[in-house]
């Protein structure tokens, strides 16, 4: 057989002459022996340490959405000021995260992800005591600590997948991580009910432990690939994102865009739902509703671990499920303006929505991760994460006040944006076969 013939366009690279299969089988048999580090049983546990990272990160957040209502009643604040508890750590992460990802490209991964998680674990310590107090202006100050701590967490996590793995090793990582930041936002709303039970803002104190085996397992499991290259300098790194933006900059900000969309939907129904099941007729509080809220949560994740394994770098397969996922956001959103009133119907309509996304987020990461070289990855998906973060923050009270309209605002609202964002990927997200 011939040497394959490639080319690049749009950050993706196209293989004629071969499978999509076959392609993926010469790459790996061109890669030099793995170590024991990066055989399967070594591999499984870098997942497992990766994982905790974008976990832990949701937990801080998501942990709290049931605790809300409460939080409302015993520091006698109002819904909207309830909900900024989750905007302005989302806010300050957002505002945070080109920065680590600049100090990520400059330094190392986990020079930025270690420092992160102890500044994001300690802010949640605090935290914890400014509810104690009923102190809302601590509390406040808490929690954007918290949000600067996270922006090293995730984002930067998912630079370092792309820069320890290949191929479709790289996309089963990414599925790793997009099904942990999903398991996250499962298992929160009920751990954050549980320990509600035992006092209401147990939930902050617990947080932090979560935070403590997340940096052990950093240290201890993970060891990040030698960089061959000395860092650019700042003039000379922003330049290179800029010619990125220049050449790609259409299929990037739609993608950026489609992604923080998700997000802020997600969120938003977290916060819709979060209000409305504690009021007659529903009436559902406690464990109870943390249950009810993991239903679609559980959903978006099962189908994100298996998007993330099916893809491997199938650019065409990809845009495919992105187009698929977008469509049933804005079907099942859109019949839920008729059907709000029957609960079973409601939280099934939200569930497929939420099945959508875990076909979108994905793809998105793969794509992203895969646009660019090593030494401006992490500014790349730092801002890409920086807009997710923003779709979380702006998600729980720009819900709250539709919600103040009319409940058939806030669906009509949310699919109308759904298919603009089905549009955007329609016309300017078009990979070549195989991503790069």
């Amino acid at each position: 057989m011939d040497a394959a013939k490639t080319k690049r366009k749009l950050g993706v690279t196209f293989t004629s002459d071969m499978s999509d299969e076959s392609a993926w089988e010469s790459e790996e048999r061109t890669k030099p022996q793995e170590s024991s580090k990066h055989r399967p049983k070594g591999r499984i546990w870098e997942y497992v340490a990766l994982a905790t990272v974008p976990m832990v990160m949701v937990l801080g957040n998501s942990m709290l959405v049931p605790i809300l209502p409460t939080l409302q009643r015993e520091l006698g604040i109002s819904k909207f000021q309830s909900s900024l508890v989750i905007s302005l750590f989302s806010v300050a992460a957002a505002v945070i995260i080109p920065v680590a990802g600049y100090f990520s490209d400059r330094f190392s991964r986990k020079a930025v992800i270690i420092p992160a998680l102890i500044v994001y674990g300690g802010a949640g310590i605090l935290a914890g005591f400014a509810a104690v107090w009923h102190s809302y202006g601590i509390l406040m100050a808490s929690r954007a600590i918290q949000g600067i701590g996270a922006a090293g967490t995730a984002p930067i996590a998912m630079a370092l997948v792309g820069d320890m793995y290949k191929a479709g090793k790289e996309s089963q990582a990414l599925g790793m991580i997009e099904a942990a930041n999903g398991s996250g936002k499962v298992i929160s709303p009920i751990l954050g009910s549980l320990f509600a039970l035992l006092i209401w803002y147990a939930p902050f104190f617990a947080f932090p432990v979560f935070c403590f085996l997340s940096l052990l397992a950093m240290i201890f499991l993970i060891k990040e690939p030698k960089r061959n290259k000395e860092a650019k300098p700042l003039k000379q790194y922003v330049g290179s994102v800029r010619k990125i933006f220049k050449k790609d900059g259409k299929w990037l900000i739609a993608s950026f865009f489609s992604g923080s969309l998700a997000l802020f939907i997600l969120f938003g129904v977290l916060f819709f739902l979060s209000e409305i099941l504690e009021k007659p007729p529903y009436s559902i509080d406690g464990v109870a509703k943390g249950f009810v809220l993991a239903i679609p949560l559980f959903a978006m994740v099962c189908m994100a671990f298996i998007t993330g394994n099916v893809i491997r770098k199938n650019g065409i397969l990809m845009r495919r499920l992105m187009i698929i996922g977008l469509a049933l956001m804005v079907v099942s959103l859109g019949f839920a303006i008729l059907w709000n009133k029957n609960l079973y119907v409601f939280i099934g309509l939200l569930t497929f929505s939420s099945i959508g996304t875990g076909l979108v987020l994905p793809c998105l990461n793969t794509l992203i991760t895969g646009a660019v070289e090593k030494s401006e990855r992490g500014m790349i998906t730092s801002l890409y994460s920086s807009l997710r973060f923003f779709g979380v923050a702006f998600g729980p009270p720009l819900f709250g006040w539709l919600m103040d309209i009319s409940h058939r605002t806030v669906f009509i609202t949310v699919s109308t944006l759904s298919l603009f964002a089905l549009c955007l990927v329609f016309f300017l997200v078009k990979p070549d076969k195989q991503v790069q």
